[in-house]
């Protein structure tokens, strides 16, 4: 039996934006855009985005198209005899599960807010009263385990559906939906009184806010967010790249890819900003921004139950279709490596999972005295840490020596794969650039990520 392949173009183009969609674009976006001031912000993004995510998603797709399999064999098909880059996928492998760790806690609060909000739990609560229902989510352990049981359960279940009958299907419907969410969202944020300047600190670049808050530090946070908003360098893109066939070239298929990422976070800022200003709410709140600001934001708002509630739902399939595409990685990890059927690897892993993502929930209540990095911390940020200042950028760095280094598996080979079929051609002569200029830095945002974190 062949490996399955998408039925068509849009499921995998729909399928790698989903995997790449999720809390990077909804969640940590915004609070990003809103603490390194606005509309510049987003232009130095958007060019990191291009330079340098758009080149490691064609390396990540032409790795999986040449080896038809995940990156639990990937190298080991295409590597150089005798050489040791198979290694990686144990990084790569762990990538996943890690990111599962924590991503599956918060999709969790997510789904548990659609709840809320539908049945008007923050009506007439003031901003303190919301604070306190998010805080008293954190302080019990049963309802988050709940709820990410719930998260887990359903996600495996449509991957052990199929890739054309479960994850295709079902991520295409969930990505429409949620493209039609966020018009009718967003509309209805810029027709909000009083969110005028909030538009225009969100679209109208101001570069002189960059200088408050330092050059180095806004492009460091652009570096970081165009990489982590396409987790990119774990396989998980890799894994779409062998279900798809050789009829169209590969960087047509990932500047696709990046569009659909980049459009649904702006769509995020514009839902978010004029609302933010609307309602006089600092928009660099950071993480709690969705679950404390923005209900005050709906409290406020005619028919906010009825947006809040939307909001939400439209949160919940961005979270959903990243954890459904890690999954299904997942899921080929253990079929490749130990040839199990896909409802044997869907049923052992749905357990595994679980059981990974307590110490996540217990650091918010019972284990809270252990702070990772100092006080406040929480095993969550441990864990994000490891995922998205280690393992991404350090698996994105290995893609990119696999596919330039005439060690690995060489930039010829890379080069007659990303452009076979039909479309846009991988350019040439940017060899020297992916060669040299991008791991370089990398580097830098590997050093950066633990300067900021320990000296910082």
């Amino acid at each position: 039996m062949g490996r399955e392949k998408f039925s068509s173009r849009l499921g995998f183009i729909l399928i790698s934006a989903g995997c790449a969609i999720g809390l990077g674009n909804v969640w940590r976006f915004p609070y990003i855009v809103g603490q390194y001031g606005g509309a510049a912000f987003v232009l130095i993004y958007v060019a990191f985005l291009i330079l340098l995510g758009l080149p490691i998603i064609v390396m990540e797709f032409a790795v999986g198209r040449a080896s038809q399999k995940s990156a639990a064999l990937s190298f080991d098909v295409l590597e150089p005899k005798g050489t040791k880059w198979h290694i990686e996928k144990w990084f790569a492998m762990a990538g996943n599960y890690i990111l599962m760790m924590f991503y599956t806690t918060v999709a969790g609060w997510l789904f548990l807010y659609v709840v809320k909000m539908a049945l008007g739990d923050f009506t007439g609560l003031d901003a303190e009263g919301v604070a306190a229902e998010f805080n008293s989510v954190l302080a019990n352990p049963t309802l988050m385990i709940g709820f990410m049981v719930i998260c887990v359960v359903l996600c495996f279940s449509i991957c052990a559906m199929g890739l054309q009958n479960g994850v295709e299907k079902i991520t295409k419907l969930m990505m429409v939906c949620l493209l039609f969410l966020m018009i009718a969202l967003a509309v209805n944020s810029v027709r909000m009184e009083g969110g005028g300047p909030g538009l225009e600190f969100y679209l109208k670049p101001d570069f002189s806010k960059i200088r408050e808050a330092g050059l180095g530090e806004v492009v460091f946070a652009a570096l970081g967010q165009s990489f982590f908003t396409l987790s990119i360098g774990i396989g998980a893109l890799a894994i779409f790249g062998s279900y798809i066939g050789r009829e169209r070239r590969l960087a047509g298929e990932a500047i696709n890819v990046l569009v659909l990422d980049t459009f649904v976070a702006f769509m995020a800022g514009l839902i978010i900003f004029p609302a933010c200003f609307a309602y006089n709410i600092e928009a660099g709140q950071g993480p709690s921004l969705i679950f404390i600001t923005l209900p005050n934001v709906f409290n406020n708002m005619p028919g906010g139950q009825f947006w809040g509630t939307l909001f939400f739902v439209f949160m919940s399939f961005a979270a959903a279709s990243t954890v459904i595409a890690v999954f299904q990685n997942i899921v080929s990890f253990a079929t490749d490596l130990t040839g199990c059927s896909v409802k044997k690897a869907v049923l052992v892993n749905t357990f595994v999972i679980i059981a990974l993502s307590i110490p996540c929930v217990l650091g918010f209540n019972a284990w809270s005295s252990f702070a990772p990095f100092g006080e406040g911390s929480t095993i969550l940020d441990l864990e994000d840490f490891l995922v998205s200042n280690n393992l991404l950028p350090i698996g994105s760095l290995v893609y990119l020596l696999f596919c330039t280094s005439r060690y690995g598996w060489g930039f010829e080979n890379f080069l007659k794969e990303a452009n076979a079929g039909e479309g846009l051609r991988f350019p040439r002569w940017v060899k020297g650039y992916v060669s040299y200029v991008i791991p370089v830095i990398i580097l830098f945002i590997f050093i950066q990520g633990y300067w900021s974190k320990f000296a910082g």
